[in-house]
């Protein structure tokens, strides 16, 4: 029986200095790996767009490791840089900018 992961075995969850709570690796992650959807595009939420665990925990940097990317309606998240084991990963926000 397959369990249910809401996020890539190779992340967690913890308390950032960034803000609230905030992606971690829990070990290395290799320069351009795509860590998976984070945004699905639905006009009946908030933005038009539904969080995945991984949309909704990564913060914000204007030097981020990690960029967006669209598929369709799915918008994913690939690594910018190699990631190192305890480090947090950070996006720049474009999505929720009213500009």
């Amino acid at each position: 029986m397959n369990m249910y992961r809401p996020l890539p075995p190779y992340l967690t969850i913890k308390p950032s200095s960034v803000d609230g709570l905030g992606l971690f690796a829990t070990e290395p992650i290799k320069k351009a790996t795509s860590l998976g959807i984070s945004h699905v595009a639905d006009e009946w939420f908030d933005n038009d767009y539904v969080r995945t665990p991984l949309g909704g925990f990564i913060n914000h940097s204007n030097t981020p490791n990690c960029k967006k990317f669209q598929e369709g309606r799915f918008l994913s998240i690939l690594t910018l840089t190699d990631i190192k084991e305890g480090e947090e990963l950070t996006l720049k926000y474009t999505l929720y900018d009213p500009s």
